[in-house]
């Protein structure tokens, strides 16, 4: 007998590209999905119970077996490197983490990086051999350097709109992000076979030149 998946879907604009991915794959995905107020919908034609997060708190539900797998981006598993197993980069929502700053940034002695991706960040500046401050925020990133908080910023660029809106301008592209399925470790084991097979059905669907 299947056992039911439980999966953690993050709220917002990856929500709706992860759900047309399932469907795509032939898993009936009901439109309504994050239109619903609820939190956690039932979905057993598919297989599957829906548990609606915060995109940032994704892997943690995976990780503490709460989901047993996950649609999260590159770039929220690489800041709270949590430990779950990345199954299938399933190429959407693309975008890319990059360094931000003013037309007439100058680098100086003491240099301050305003971001919501603080370990990220950090790493990245440390292994250049550059040393910054980095300063967590949680919103507006592109205000910082606009009002003197930080010198540069480093935040997840899609189109570039909102930067040219301000006066900022992309300087080094760090690295490309897409959304992953991650699993957690003992669900992998316990329903290798439901999980396998939804993977099986993704892939498919990705490899098609169409998509």
């Amino acid at each position: 007998m299947a056992q039911i998946l439980k999966v953690a879907m993050p709220k917002g604009r990856i929500y709706n590209k992860a759900a047309e991915l399932f469907r795509s794959a032939g898993l009936p995905i009901p439109p309504e999905g994050e239109a619903s107020r609820k939190l956690v919908i039932p979905l057993p034609e598919a297989g599957m119970e829906f548990i609606l997060a915060k995109p940032v708190d994704v892997p943690t539900y995976v990780e503490y077996g709460a989901a047993d797998i996950g649609i999260v981006g590159k770039d929220v598993l690489l800041e709270e490197d949590r430990d779950v197993y990345e199954l299938l980069d399933l190429g959407i929502a693309r975008c890319r983490m990059s360094i931000i700053g003013l037309p007439n940034w100058e680098p100086g002695i003491h240099q301050r990086v305003a971001t919501k991706y603080p370990n990220v960040a950090s790493r990245y500046f440390r292994e250049q051999g550059q040393q910054v401050e980095v300063i967590k925020l949680n919103g507006s990133i592109e205000l910082a350097p606009l009002i003197g908080l930080a010198e540069r910023i480093v935040d997840m660029v899609e189109t570039g709109q909102t930067l040219r809106e301000n006066g900022l301008v992309e300087q080094l592209s760090i690295f490309e992000i897409t959304s992953r399925l991650v699993a957690n470790r003992v669900s992998y084991r316990m329903k290798n076979t439901e999980i396998q097979q939804l993977c099986d059905r993704l892939q498919a669907v990705i490899a098609q030149p169409s998509l």
